[in-house]
């Protein structure tokens, strides 16, 4: 799992935010008629200053996806570490805990994005099915079983990369379905080498099935191209993609 270190930084000082282990306490709404006062009176310098930061922790805090803290536990912490006295978790006990809880927040805001995202380009995931069930019952179209679809269109007779380690060279060009452009090695005036691991998994397939000199195209799902997130400004989510691959050369790995 991948470690979280969790640093605030104010002004060049740097402090340490603890995690607590605690159920925040549920508390009763306020009355209509008794709003709650949000603004605090700062008297002073220290306590502006001690607002500036602990509003800084709390703005830092929010940008993990946490909702909630047990406010009374975190201001403890905050008073044992500052005051330099015992504080109830060691420095690696408090990292384990906030490593747990920023990723137990990345999954739930990840997924209700994702689940967002679903329902705002549900047409586009309908356009995208709906072509490639009608592509692949044209002549000359093979389907695999990952759902990729690819066309022929130069047949080659050198050899085919032997793994997902090769590194290949090759001249491209992509498009959406409504024909946009957003990619071309040719404009670019030369062509690219990578290794077939570290792409879209419908290039790594596909460019497998290909031996040097041939061309073909391709017609790639969105589940093996840039999934429900998407490219850049260019490549919306849950976008089937359309490659014309040249391969010109496999390298070895």
């Amino acid at each position: 799992m991948k470690k979280f270190f969790f640093t605030i930084f104010v002004s060049g000082i740097t402090i340490a935010s603890f995690a607590q282990t605690k159920k925040p306490v549920a508390k009763k709404p306020l009355a209509a008629s008794k709003p709650a006062t949000t603004t605090a009176v700062l008297k002073s310098s220290l306590d502006s200053v001690s607002y500036a930061f602990g509003s800084s922790i709390g703005a830092s805090l929010k940008t993990t996806g946490l909702s909630t803290m047990n406010y009374d536990v975190l201001l403890k912490g905050l008073k044992d570490a500052f005051a330099g006295g015992k504080v109830a978790l060691t420095q690696q006990q408090a990292q384990e805990c906030i490593n747990e809880a920023i990723t137990k927040a990345s999954a739930v805001k990840n997924k209700a994005e994702a689940e967002a995202n679903k329902i705002k380009f549900a047409p586009m995931i309908k356009e995208g099915q709906t072509f490639l069930d009608e592509n692949k019952k044209r002549a000359g179209v093979q389907t695999t079983a990952s759902g990729l679809q690819y066309e022929v269109l130069i047949p080659g007779n050198g050899v085919k990369p032997s793994s997902a380690s090769d590194s290949v060279l090759v001249h491209y060009k992509g498009t959406l379905l409504n024909g946009q452009q957003f990619d071309s090695s040719y404009d670019r005036g030369e062509p690219i080498s990578f290794p077939l691991n570290r792409v879209i998994p419908g290039w790594t397939e596909g460019v497998q099935l290909m031996p040097a000199g041939s061309k073909y195209k391709f017609f790639i799902p969105y589940n093996l191209a840039y999934g429900e997130r998407g490219a850049g400004a260019d490549i919306p989510p849950y976008s089937t993609l359309i490659f014309e691959i040249e391969l010109l050369k496999v390298n070895g790995k």
